[in-house]
């Protein structure tokens, strides 16, 4: 037996319910998965006792998922539609500090009775990065609505600060008048390729 159950293997060939997960881990940890009723799931080797994962509403769509590779950044968002805005209000307020927070995405099948066939299996592996929500403009007789989103990010889009392509002399001087770490920033911005200490 693989990464995969050789018996979900199977399933998966066949005609099959695909039971998509998603455990952020915050404090407390959030459970989410993309189906209508709250069902008891586990994601083996990280919370093998199992727990609810609330029901997340129908899926409509899956980000494209990337393995980081040759430290190639990706950033994916996940979204939950149509919510109403006492709801949306609601929950925004009820969720914990996510940023840093490890999240997990797996798989696997579920039964005639839409439980979940074995232990939830890790696929992919993300650092949240922020919350969002939008509001689509309601036309006509449309109530309004909610869009709520997540953030995950890998590699090196976790950096919180991002970097600057050109600090000028002065620019640095305001900061501290005797640094001259700054003064052949020109020099580089024609295209000559600066050789960067460790310290940096």
């Amino acid at each position: 037996m693989g990464w995969v159950p050789d018996h979900i293997i199977d399933e998966l060939q066949g005609s099959h319910q695909l039971g998509i997960f998603l455990r952020i881990d915050t404090d407390p940890a959030l459970h989410i998965w993309f189906g209508v009723n709250d069902i008891p799931a586990g994601f083996d080797s990280i919370d093998p006792e199992g727990t609810v994962y609330l029901g997340g509403g129908r899926l409509i769509g899956l980000p494209t998922l990337e393995v980081l590779v040759n430290g190639t950044a990706d950033s994916v968002e996940f979204t939950l539609s149509g919510i109403d805005p006492a709801t949306a209000a609601k929950t925004m307020d009820s969720i914990p500090a996510v940023r840093g927070a490890n999240v997990t995405l797996g798989i696997t099948t579920l039964d005639q009775y839409f439980q979940p066939m074995s232990a939830i299996i890790p696929i992919w592996e993300g650092t949240a990065s922020h919350t969002g929500e939008a509001s689509p403009t309601a036309t006509g007789d449309q109530s309004p609505s909610i869009t709520l989103s997540l953030t995950v990010v890998t590699g090196e889009a976790t950096r919180s600060i991002p970097a600057r392509t050109l600090w000028s002399q002065p620019q640095q001087r305001a900061l501290s008048s005797t640094d001259d770490f700054c003064k052949n920033t020109s020099r580089y911005g024609r295209g000559v390729q600066p050789s960067w200490g460790l310290g940096y």
